[in-house]
C-alpha cells in the first residue's frame, strides 16, 4: 500500500511560514542592529536588560527561551563590548547574574528607534499584528506546557 504523503507538502507545513517569517523579519532587524553594534540575540538581550537591569542567567535564558550554551557566548561577548557585567550571586554563588552597565544603558538611547523602524517593514495593519503577537504566544505557551 502506497503511504499518503499529502502531509509532507511544504504549503501543508506551519513550521515554513513560522521559519520564513522569523528569517525575513530578523533581516530587516540587521542594518538598524548593526549600526548599535549588536547582533538580533544581543538586542533581545539587551531588551530584558534595559528592562531588568539585573537578571540571572537562567532567568534570561527563560525569557529569551535560550539554552546557557547559547546564550553564554552571546553575554561574553557583550561583556567584552562593556555592555554588561557577569557575577556570582551573593546568595548562591551556583547562580552567575548579569547587570547592565552605563554603557549598556546608553545605548537604550539609540536603539530607540529599531521598534519603529521595523514596525515600518511589516506589512501588517496594528490589529493584524496584535493578533498575531497573541496566537504566537499562545502557540509558544502550548509548545512549552508540553514539554515539561
Amino acid at each position: 500500500m502506497m503511504a499518503d504523503y499529502e502531509m509532507l507538502k511544504l504549503d501543508r507545513q506551519l513550521c515554513f511560514p513560522l521559519y520564513a517569517a522569523s528569517r525575513e523579519v530578523i533581516k530587516r532587524y540587521y542594518p538598524l542592529l548593526e549600526d548599535l553594534g549588536l547582533t538580533y540575540t544581543q538586542y533581545v538581550a539587551m531588551m530584558v536588560l534595559w528592562e531588568e537591569k539585573e537578571i540571572s542567567i537562567r532567568d534570561l535564558g527563560h525569557r529569551l527561551f535560550l539554552d546557557s550554551g547559547t546564550l553564554t557566548p552571546v553575554l561574553k561577548s557583550m561583556e567584552k563590548k562593556g555592555l554588561l557585567t557577569r557575577h556570582r550571586s551573593q546568595k548562591d554563588e551556583r547562580v552567575v547574574v548579569v547587570r547592565i552597565t552605563e554603557s549598556g544603558e546608553a545605548l537604550r538611547d539609540r536603539a530607540a528607534t529599531v521598534p519603529e523602524k521595523m514596525g515600518a517593514c511589516i506589512p501588517l495593519e496594528p490589529q493584524e499584528a496584535l493578533e498575531l503577537y497573541r496566537l504566537l504566544h499562545k502557540l509558544i505557551g502550548g509548545i512549552s506546557k508540553i514539554e515539561k
